[in-house]
């Protein structure tokens, strides 16, 4: 089916901002324009893509098909662009999707020493959960992502490199004393109050998953999107934290780890690329120090 470029392209800036107004400004060209690109791409595709009403445009079930792949693609040609542009002004530009938490804790060191290595490239790290990251990662959004693993997400990502495992644990303050020196069970834990990341996290899964297999349904006290928060709450007393053993403080004399009669299976970081986009030389820099 040939079909112009542009007509994908103006169907894109309507289906991410679902304005017609708000595409005409991105894309520098009148609304009727706009509107008259929509009609002639449906025509071509004999689909409807959009609902439009008075008050909102909405995407037809086979718009919302159309955008799944037509924004991989816009993504990866601008890709493509920016490479060549600033390859050519600056010296490149490197895209890093990863956690708050694995970003502070884990990769500043790797930034610090891609900076020094590459002084003109320009860094963007993106903060998301280990699950966006994952996302970002197959729409061309990022160049390389480093998160948690397991993760259910990334089945379809085929080029994995695992880079540092690590430990899960609970930790708590004072206000726990008693369970110093023991070792609980799933079920005696979940009779106390859990503080831990909220459910669009692969921590979260996998923590749910381990309680399942010991047919226990884990009820949080507190689901929160940061670590630090997590180990700030358990330091005052609110429960039992449930965290990455790297983002514990060092010399923390107020918290101590709860041990538990299961072992915790390990985890590890990972970082990822999309096989079927060539990275660049920064990046392949980037992914050789690992």
């Amino acid at each position: 089916m040939d079909i112009n470029y542009e007509l994908y392209k103006v169907f894109y800036y309507v289906a991410i901002t679902l304005s017609f107004s708000e595409a005409s400004k991105r894309l520098f060209i009148s609304q009727s324009a706009v509107s008259q690109s929509i009609k002639t791409l449906e025509l071509k595709l004999e689909q409807t893509l959009f609902i439009r009403s008075t008050k909102r445009v909405q995407l037809t079930p086979e718009g919302e098909i159309l955008l799944r792949h037509i924004e991989p693609a816009i993504n990866l040609i601008q890709r493509g662009e920016s490479q060549l542009t600033d390859a050519a002004t600056t010296g490149g530009q490197i895209r890093i999707g990863a956690s708050d938490t694995i970003c502070r804790y884990f990769l500043v060191p790797y930034l610090e020493k891609l900076h020094k290595e590459f002084p003109k490239v320009h860094i963007k790290v993106i903060n998301q959960t280990s699950i966006k990251c994952v996302e970002f990662l197959e729409t061309g959004q990022v160049d390389l992502i480093v998160i948690n693993y397991p993760n259910s997400y990334l089945s379809n990502v085929s080029s994995i490199k695992k880079i540092q495992p690590f430990q899960d644990i609970f930790i708590a303050n004072e206000s726990f004393a008693q369970l110093k020196g023991r070792k609980l069970s799933y079920k005696e834990l979940s009779q106390y109050p859990i503080l831990m990341l909220d459910r669009k996290s692969t921590t979260s899964e996998f923590l749910h998953r381990l309680f399942l297999q010991h047919q226990l349904d884990l009820v949080p006290e507190i689901e929160l999107s940061s670590n630090d928060l997590l180990i700030d709450l358990a330091n005052i007393g609110l429960g039992i934290a449930f965290v990455p053993d790297y983002c514990l403080p060092r010399h923390s004399s107020s918290l101590f780890i709860v041990e538990t009669e299961e072992i915790l299976p390990p985890r590890e970081l990972v970082i990822a690329h999309n096989e079927q986009i060539p990275l660049s030389k920064v990046a392949q820099a980037f992914l050789n120090y690992f």
